[in-house]
């Protein structure tokens, strides 16, 4: 009864974790990715006067044009599109509804498609349902994505790379020589470039440097879920060549329709509202957990997103996970995001106190 395409993709391995947390009492929960902090409030004000106003029905698929300017400016006084002022703009459901228009409308059966070990969830399961083939660039142990270790993966075959800086599950952030690095390997071997930016916000050394101003063909998504916790909220966006959005549009049409009326009208207040406040706080949240844990675990300093992706002891990432839970505290096993089970995923989005417990926990069972 169940289509094949179904078989290609597993149930998410996050997913179980969260539905563990339902029946814990009270615990330590260091798993989900999503911002401990609150929607802020003149993003929900406008909103609710979106909704008064009688702003309930649907959008053009695209999304509304006074939303698309407002990203369009966004981006330019970022120098995120310098390049790009040709490029098209559609608004999406998130950014995971975007990648999956994008992937809908550029992957073949057999095409590859690359992107860094470890990765987010979505990347490889998106790969596969589409008949694709996801090739894993091993980037440990500092989880950089470079051009020389992208180089050796490229084929006849390959149609696509798939960047993701900051990084999850390992909050890696790329330095402006590795991108432009990356760029230039592509434009030479003509690879489209995918470039996930959702955590753009969230860089706490050294400034955001974005692959897609270098690129010739490529595509920027970004959205609001991570940056000002807006993630039932669904709203995001696309950038990239005309004949892809329309493409994209096309599928959206007969998929989501359009993102949500009343979210795109709070995106507009929420691309204008500025949240260092949130930012700083998870820089300290990350300094926490990295102090914590450095001195008897083998980790990398997150340079950005709100994740640290650590080595197990005897690199048994699942058997440590088990014993995290069996002492009520939430992580992730590294095999849901790898091809390897060395490792697990911390979330430090939660509350400082959360977090100090969660440290202890970590430490007691090493």
């Amino acid at each position: 009864m169940i289509a094949k395409r179904a078989n290609k993709i597993d149930s998410s391995g996050i997913r179980k974790v969260f539905d563990l947390a339902v029946n814990m009492n009270n615990p330590i929960n260091l798993s989900i990715g999503q911002p401990d902090f609150d929607v802020p409030e003149p993003v929900k004000e406008a909103a609710i006067n979106a909704i008064k106003n009688g702003f309930n029905s649907y959008t053009p698929t695209q999304g509304t044009e006074e939303f698309r300017d407002c990203v369009r400016a966004y981006l330019e006084n970022k120098n995120r599109i310098k390049n790009h002022l040709s490029d098209s703009i559609m608004i999406t459901s998130g950014v995971s509804g975007g990648l999956f228009l994008a992937m809908m409308s550029l992957v073949n059966p057999g095409d590859e498609v690359i992107f860094s070990d470890p990765y987010f969830v979505m990347y490889k399961h998106h790969v596969n349902m589409l008949g694709g083939v996801p090739v894993y660039v091993d980037t440990y142990p500092d989880f950089k994505l470079t051009a020389e270790r992208i180089e050796p993966c490229i084929s006849a075959k390959t149609k696509l790379l798939i960047v993701n800086s900051p990084s999850n599950p390992t909050g890696a952030v790329y330095s402006n020589e590795d991108v432009i690095e990356i760029a230039d390997l592509c434009n030479e071997k003509n690879i489209f470039v995918l470039t996930d930016e959702i955590y753009s916000s969230f860089c706490y050394d050294d400034p955001f440097e974005s692959i897609f101003p270098y690129v010739e063909n490529g595509m920027l998504l970004e959205g609001f879920s991570k940056s000002h916790g807006m993630t039932g909220w669904r709203v995001g966006y696309a950038v990239g060549p005309e004949e892809l959005i329309q493409t994209m549009n096309k599928i959206q049409q007969y998929t989501f329709v359009c993102a949500p009326s009343i979210a795109q009208k709070a995106g507009i207040t929420a691309l204008e509202h500025n949240m260092d406040e949130e930012i700083n706080a998870y820089r300290r949240k990350r300094d926490l957990i990295y102090n914590g844990l450095k001195d008897k675990f083998e980790l990398e300093k997150p340079g950005g997103a709100f994740y640290a992706f650590v080595r197990a002891p005897d690199d048994n990432g699942a058997s440590f996970v088990e014993k995290a839970i069996a002492k009520n505290l939430l992580i992730i096993p590294g095999s849901v995001f790898s091809e390897r089970d060395s490792h697990f995923r911390i979330s430090y989005a939660a509350d400082d106190q959360v977090i100090k417990r969660g440290i202890d926990v970590l430490l007691s069972i090493m």
